[in-house]
């Protein structure tokens, strides 16, 4: 594979807050056009592969064909008010990856892939093509050297958003209650009106932090529904706060479910 499709000039996008924080701006990658088409090609023969071999994608709606932040938000939003509807109480954790698509493990993510069955041409490429990548920070004329990147997927490219999906397919694996993804925007809910829910709960925290290895950042719990309890849940060693509203995915949801 040629050298420069492995490279990517990063130009910071400020979002909001102080602008003189770093992590207040946004990278976006530019890379090399004849590389992005060859990315192209490969989505599709990759998008065939999994579809052959049904790779589940239960819970995923982001990047997802016929899904949305729509689809996303209708689903879950519709089971959550069902039960509270019913006089359940319900509790919903919402759940923040830290830098999720720069902290992909590549070697895990590759071994999944070849896992699944996908041919041995297409690894060959997916491995030359995520190995060896290299970027710069570039503000007005000013350029950084160049250094390597060890890890994760490239967000510029038209393949990060599937092999991102495709990597936390995991999440699903033995959990109880309802998991709603929207990319790395994780949501988790459960019946929450007996000691056995809010167990059940529990037990799918310590398995997404497990999994996640902890990525999980700014995890907040909705207490939805009449009397509902105010069971404290923990991740890792850390207890999670309570929350009367969270932003869900441009949506503000209250405990109240307006």
């Amino acid at each position: 594979m040629l050298e420069h499709w492995r490279k990517a000039n990063v130009i910071p996008v400020f979002k909001k807050g102080e602008k003189e924080d770093p992590g207040n701006n946004r990278p976006v990658g530019l890379t090399s056009v004849p590389g992005k088409v060859m990315e192209q090609i490969n989505l599709d023969v990759i998008i065939k592969q999994m579809e052959e071999k049904k790779v589940d994608r239960s819970g995923q709606h982001g990047f997802t064909k016929g899904k949305s932040c729509l689809t996303n938000l209708i689903a879950f939003c519709d089971g959550m008010a069902g039960w509270v509807d019913a006089g359940r109480a319900v509790h919903v954790v919402y759940l923040d990856f830290s830098k999720a698509f720069d902290t992909v493990p590549r070697n895990i993510l590759l071994g999944k892939l070849r896992k699944r069955g996908l041919d041995e041409w297409t690894m060959r490429w997916l491995e030359n093509w995520l190995n060896g990548r290299t970027q710069r920070v570039v503000i007005s004329s000013a350029e950084s050297s160049w250094r390597p990147v060890a890890s994760g997927v490239p967000q510029e490219s038209a393949l990060s958003p599937v092999l991102f999906n495709f990597f936390i397919n995991g999440l699903n694996e033995a959990t109880q209650c309802t998991l709603s993804k929207f990319a790395d925007d994780t949501k988790l809910g459960g019946l929450a009106d007996t000691p056995a829910g809010c167990a059940a709960i529990q037990r799918d925290l310590d398995r997404l932090e497990s999994w996640a290895q902890r990525n999980l950042i700014k995890c907040r719990v909705l207490h939805l529904g009449s009397n509902s309890p105010m069971h404290q849940y923990r991740l890792g060693v850390d207890l999670l706060e309570s929350s009367s509203a969270e932003r869900d995915l441009g949506v503000l949801v209250d405990d109240k479910l307006t």
